[in-house]
């Protein structure tokens, strides 16, 4: 497989990045990979870079975007924070990875037995991480069962897992509110943003409805 150009971008939709993005994660999962030669991509994308998708996801060390979806180098932009939440710098780098480097999908992806969820389920302090997790407290808010204050805990996984794809549809919801730049594209149909699970039991990952 050869990296991208100008011409195999242009030619890419939103949709069709999206089913790109599925067929790898189905490799992935079937332990396959698509044949490609890394230093050849390297050579090739050292005058440019023509990637499709833009992924940010958490900084968990089982969540790497590039190969739970079986991309090579030049195929797709990674952003990636704790709890996979969206500031001004992030949503800067992805406001150029769309509008001036060509990327057709913006994908936001939580995960299963998020560490930051937790945290933030939890009410944990420590250092700076407190500031961090205070971000991800509206995911926790948004999520009203259950109501029993000791199940509202990272004992909880089902609980943590639900506030986890909260969390992803809130960081849609300020792509939309807070990027003039992404949400003028997404309604122009030049992109499309949509979030997504990465399960790490098995590692499927499930897309939302758009």
């Amino acid at each position: 497989m050869k990296a991208h150009t100008k011409d195999t971008q242009a030619a890419i939709t939103p949709q069709i990045a999206l089913q790109l993005l599925k067929d790898g994660n189905k490799r992935f999962q079937e332990n396959l990979k698509s044949n490609r030669d890394l230093i050849e991509q390297v050579q090739a994308t050292s005058t440019g870079q023509y990637p499709f998708a833009t992924v940010l996801s958490c900084i968990d060390s089982r969540v790497s975007s590039e190969l739970i979806f079986d991309q090579g180098i030049g195929d797709i932009f990674s952003a990636r924070v704790a709890g996979n939440f969206v500031n001004e710098d992030i949503l800067g780098s992805m406001e150029f990875a769309c509008k001036l480097a060509g990327t057709k999908l913006v994908v936001v992806l939580g995960h299963t037995a998020c560490g930051a969820i937790k945290g933030a389920c939890d009410n944990a302090e420590l250092g700076n991480l407190t500031k961090l997790i205070s971000k991800l407290k509206p995911a926790v808010e948004a999520v009203s069962e259950p109501k029993d204050a000791s199940l509202r805990n990272s004992g909880n996984i089902e609980f943590v897992d639900t506030v986890a794809k909260m969390n992803v549809n809130l960081t849609i919801e300020n792509i939309k509110t807070q990027s003039e730049v992404l949400n003028e594209m997404a309604e122009n149909n030049e992109i499309m943003i949509i979030g997504g699970m990465y399960d790490i039991s098995n590692g499927e990952v499930t897309f939302f409805e758009v």
